[in-house]
């Protein structure tokens, strides 16, 4: 069974910082990309950045570009996304997800990604 659980959620200020955690467990993810999503109130959950676990390839949206940074630690079967300079509108639920296709490159596409994390709340304060 693949699980996937994010961590590191809660309140921030504007201009804070929150670090996300995404622990992987039940399956190797030595090729998988690792992308993490998010879903505000009343919108379409969509792409926030990924990685790729063999060269380390990153893609950001442009939303987040300069401000958020994912990274990971193989050994740990653990993805991060270090937010900093947080605005408002970055209020959403965080969901992490795995690609384990060998792409080379990081998808955009939800439907892609055959695993979920539960979602992490991020909430950030005016």
């Amino acid at each position: 069974q693949v699980q996937l659980v994010e961590s590191g959620g809660g309140l921030a200020q504007a201009g804070g910082s929150l670090r996300l955690s995404c622990a992987a467990s039940g399956r190797t993810f030595s090729s998988a990309a690792m992308s993490w999503f998010r879903q505000a109130p009343g919108k379409e959950r969509e792409f926030v950045a990924g990685i790729t676990w063999i060269r380390a390839s990153t893609d950001y949206a442009n939303s987040v570009k300069g401000r958020f940074t994912i990274s990971r630690d193989n050994a740990k079967n653990t993805v991060y996304l270090q937010m900093n300079s947080l605005k408002p509108e970055d209020t959403a639920v965080y969901y992490c997800a795995a690609d384990q296709s060998k792409r080379t490159v990081v998808s955009r596409l939800q439907s892609n990604y055959g695993n979920w994390g539960q979602g992490t709340q991020v909430t950030v304060s005016s």
